[in-house]
């Protein structure tokens, strides 16, 4: 097996697991693959597809792998270029870009395309199916609040479709063409349950409606009625990608047939995924790719001459799908209809409990509203269990706890991980809490729904239910272990940093907080590779729920001229800014500005950042003070605006939010914030660790002060100590009371550490930039596109994290 080579068609979640599989089964290096996918970005979670609509997200945020992962197992990734034909008979498969790839094992994993219907207007610019990334950015910048959006199709999809574009303010209306919503996955009285559901979240549905025709500003249907729609979304289901294997003379159905060991009609030659048809069935849901990807690694092993065991053959999968829509639990397993039913429902509450029995075994539930259970119900149904008793065994599923599921039962849909593989992590892995857990075994890292399963199982298990403070859970390397590496050897990138310890190469979740540690410890004079940090860092804004960005201009104290005010209020108009809003911290607010409009806007301001996007030192809020307020005894805003020159642009483990009240009267609220200084008689009282946001805390007393200048050196001491010490998201408030308030007392009373403290303050300060001014020398072409691309970046002098490979066109081909 030495030199053997495997060449997977298809970077989706299915040639990822195939991947995965092929390498657990044989030793290191005993065999390469080549993943060629033929979209420009790395795989990714398409389970979570809809979070792009409906959460902070960017398209790198649903990457499976972080680069440095293909590197470490000898995984060739080859994004951007399309498989155009294969031959089995000399086993090669020929690129986009004239590039010939020889195997000697081949895994189609192709997937699917939309199914679009044939109608008149089907192929208007306003019309959009939903099934990658660059659909998701169309959609998104269409979906506006008052655009009439219609969304053809309340499958799982459409309906999570549906509720993206009601998050982004759009009208939305459902288009079905039966009686009832999810059809294939439920019986008519959890399908009418479900209406109210939806229409609460701000969904019409039209049933029964024909779609005939498209226009420019409506759907026209059969009946003669019409529907307007500004905005179309088609999701009606998917058609098997078999293009190139037809091609290639394999025997094809609706998919690419295949037999129980994934095997297709030509040797050598293996399929899985929405692309494979196995005993006559193509499965369109996450949860049979994994159970394919197990026997087809197996057995591809197994053929190029591993020395396990014949695998065991793959006999179906168990379909189930878990709506995610925010709001609605619903789970539906197996049939929603059989010979006999229990049904356990509660119309007031909005829940619906169903076990289906077929020849006395469990065939199929429906759980709406209530799902407690559902693993139980999912291994029983899966196991085709008697039940003489369906009622019984449906409230007593409702009763079972995490702990008492058997061990064959799947906790993790989106990567396909049962008990039975949480339990070996801690009981022979070694794995000691629910996050070394997650990193080994990937469960609930997908949408996350699974976590508290997870934390249960783990515990119940043995593990500890209080998380060490791992920077890396999948390395078991705390923060300090890497800090003190970073040190001693003087590494200032990340990608270093992974090269030597192996930090963040395999889950690569741990990346910002690895990226912020490297600034921190090399004065902010570090080689920066902006793929490791979040969508916010990475574009200096704020994305919102609907896509678009906010820019808060910085105004020192909460101070502002007129000048300033009509650049404002220019750039607003010039680029139809949805709202301009004054914040809480006393600035102005632009929401809703396009991501790639966010350069030229920053030009036209011409002020400096106030960095309201990022985990950095935010402004500081201030009340008029002593020169206005008949009340005030200290000058706030002279304070304040001073306070912000010395810590403008420094980014902190957390966001920090700052204050100066002018007197205890407490006007800007300083005694909640992270960093607080009031106005007291005599001088200043300066407070840290205060919270006013779902959890309220009142700042610690850390000193009170005479002078100005003694209160800005102390809340600057302070700050850089929660910098160096800090973990990384760990806001002041939980820093604070984590280490105590009489420990950092002691370490600010030494005059030679306060004066350490604020020389590398000085330090880190000094190489302080204005991110804003990437307007003018972005960091990479495509920083401010709509498609933010999953790359790695690699960096001149010194050593750089392998690159995801962009190669060819950016869409088109075989996925």
């Amino acid at each position: 097996m030495s030199s053997a080579h495997v060449v997977i068609i298809g970077g989706g979640i299915a040639g990822q697991a195939a991947a995965e599989s092929v390498l657990a089964g044989c030793a290191h290096g005993a065999v390469s693959v080549t993943i060629v996918a033929a979209e420009a970005t790395a795989p990714y979670d398409r389970v979570r597809l809809s979070e792009l609509l409906t959460d902070s997200l960017g398209a790198g945020d649903l990457a499976l792998r972080p680069a440095e992962w293909y590197a470490d197992h000898d995984v060739k990734l080859r994004t951007g270029v399309a498989a155009t034909a294969v031959n089995t008979a000399e086993r090669t498969v020929r690129l986009s870009d004239a590039t010939v790839l020889a195997y000697d094992a081949l895994v189609l994993a192709t997937g699917s395309v939309p199914l679009l219907p044939r109608l008149p207007g089907i192929d208007l610019p306003h019309v959009h199916a939903f099934r990658v990334p660059a659909d998701c950015a169309a959609i998104g910048a269409a979906a506006r609040p008052g655009v009439r959006a219609a969304v053809i199709g309340g499958g799982l999809l459409g309906l999570e479709a549906a509720r993206g574009l009601v998050a982004r303010g759009a009208a939305v209306t459902v288009v079905h063409l039966l009686n009832r919503l999810m059809e294939r996955q439920l019986d008519a009285g959890a399908a009418e349950m479900l209406l109210p559901k939806l229409e609460a979240l701000g969904v019409t549905v039209a049933l029964e409606r024909d779609t005939v025709e498209i226009t420019p500003d409506a759907l026209c249907f059969g009946d003669g009625s019409r529907l307007g729609a500004d905005l179309v979304v088609v999701s009606i289901g998917i058609r098997p990608q078999v293009a190139l294997a037809r091609g290639a003379g394999l025997q094809v159905a609706r998919g690419i047939v295949v037999d129980d060991w994934l095997a297709t009609s030509a040797a050598g030659v293996w399929a899985l995924g929405e692309c494979a048809e196995h005993a006559g069935t193509v499965h369109g849901l996450v949860a049979p790719i994994h159970d394919q990807a197990r026997v087809l690694g197996a057995a591809v092993n197994h053929a190029l001459g591993g020395t396990g065991p014949r695998p065991g053959p793959y006999r179906g999968s168990l379909p189930w799908a878990k709506l995610k829509v925010a709001g609605i639990d619903l789970v539906a397993i197996g049939a929603a209809e059989g010979d006999a039913e229990a049904i356990s429902a509660d119309t007031g509450a909005g829940v619906y409990r169903k076990l289906v029995v077929a020849d006395g075994r469990a065939a199929g539930a429906v759980l709406l509203g209530d799902i407690r259970g559902h693993e139980a119900l999912l291994a029983e149904i899966g196991a085709a269990t008697e039940v003489s008793d369906p009622l019984e065994r449906l409230a007593a599923a409702a009763a079972l706890t995490v702990a008492e599921l058997p061990d064959d039962a799947q906790i993790c849909n989106c990567n396909g991980v049962c008990k039975g593989t949480l339990l070996a992590a801690v009981q022979i892995d070694g794995c000691g809490t629910p996050r070394e857990v997650m990193a080994r075994t990937r469960a609930g890292t997908g949408c996350g729904s699974c976590r508290a399963a997870v934390v249960e199982i783990v515990t119940a298990a043995g593990g500890a239910s209080v998380e060490p403070h791992f920077l890396c859970a999948c390395a078991r390397q705390t923060r300090e272990s890497v800090a003190a590496a970073i040190r001693q050897e003087r590494l200032g990138s990340v990608s270093e940093v992974a090269a030597r310890l192996g930090t963040g190469r395999e889950c690569g979740a741990c990346k910002p907080a690895l990226a912020y540690l490297v600034s921190e410890l090399n004065d902010n004079r570090h080689r920066e590779e902006r793929h490791a940090r979040f969508i916010n860092d990475r574009v200096h804004a704020n994305i919102q729920n609907d896509g678009s960005f906010s820019v808060v201009p910085r105004m020192y104290g909460g101070v502002t001229t007129p000048d300033e005010l009509r650049r404002i209020a220019d750039v607003a108009e010039r680029y139809g800014v949805r709202m301009v809003k004054v914040t809480g911290g006393q600035r102005i607010d632009l929401l809703g500005v396009a991501k790639a409009d966010l350069p030229k806007i920053w030009r036209e301001l011409d002020m400096p950042s106030g960095h309201a996007y990022a985990k950095a030192v935010r402004t500081v809020k201030t009340c008029v003070g002593a020169d206005f307020c008949r009340f005030g005894i200290g000058d706030s805003v002279g304070l304040g605006i001073e306070l912000e020159h010395a810590w403008e642009g420094l980014h902190t483990p957390a966001k920090v939010k700052s204050g100066v009240s002018g007197c205890p009267r407490n006007c800007a609220e300083a005694t909640v914030k992270d960093v607080g200084l009031v106005a007291v008689e005599g001088g200043w009282q300066v407070r840290v660790g205060g919270a006013a946001g779902a959890t309220v805390r009142e700042g610690d007393i850390l000193a009170t002060v005479t002078t100005r200048p003694e209160a800005i050196r102390l809340a600057t001491a302070f700050l850089q100590l929660y910098r160096e010490e800090a973990d990384y998201r760990e806001r002041t408030y939980d820093y604070v009371p984590r280490v105590g308030l009489e420990r950092i007392q002691t370490l600010l009373m030494d005059p030679n550490r306060v004066a350490t403290l604020l020389e590398r303050f000085r330090i880190a300060k000094a190489a302080v930039l204005d991110p804003w001014l990437e307007r003018e020398h972005p960091y990479h072409d495509r920083q401010f596109d709509d498609l933010d691309p999953i790359t790695a970046e690699p960096q001149p002098g010194g050593l750089s994290t392998p690159r995801i490979e962009l190669v060819g066109p950016p869409t088109g081909g075989t996925r």
